[in-house]
């Protein structure tokens, strides 16, 4: 096996979790109207979903997934994160998605095990 290929394996790549968290926003979020009631219910499916699909990566890495839904009301919304942590294998990254009703903002963290 490449050096390369036992980099990719070992390491948290930016672009294939942002590819992974936006299909399963899709999937749980799709046209969805907002609904006060259900973001509870949605902010679960689209948490669990995530860390399904991260799980069948087969990376060695502790996943931590968060997830905030707000309706579109014009409402400003500022979120900001910091790690300590070994950047040459672990990593995060932000993922805003959003319809014509909501917008959904899910962070992934990878620590590696």
């Amino acid at each position: 096996m490449a050096d390369y290929d036992r980099e990719e394996e070992t390491t948290f790549v930016v672009e294939e979790v942002k590819m992974l968290v936006k299909e399963c926003a899709d999937t749980v979020l799709g046209e969805a109207s907002y609904q006060h009631s259900r973001v509870s219910q949605w902010s679960n499916s689209v948490v669990e979903q995530c860390l399904s699909q991260l799980s069948k990566l087969g990376k060695p890495f502790k996943y931590i997934v968060t997830c905030i839904i707000m309706q579109k009301t014009g409402a400003g919304l500022q979120t900001a994160s910091s790690c300590f942590w070994d950047s040459s294998t672990d990593g995060s990254c932000t993922v805003r998605w959003e319809n014509k009703s909501m917008y959904c903002t899910i962070t992934v963290f990878g620590l590696a095990i």
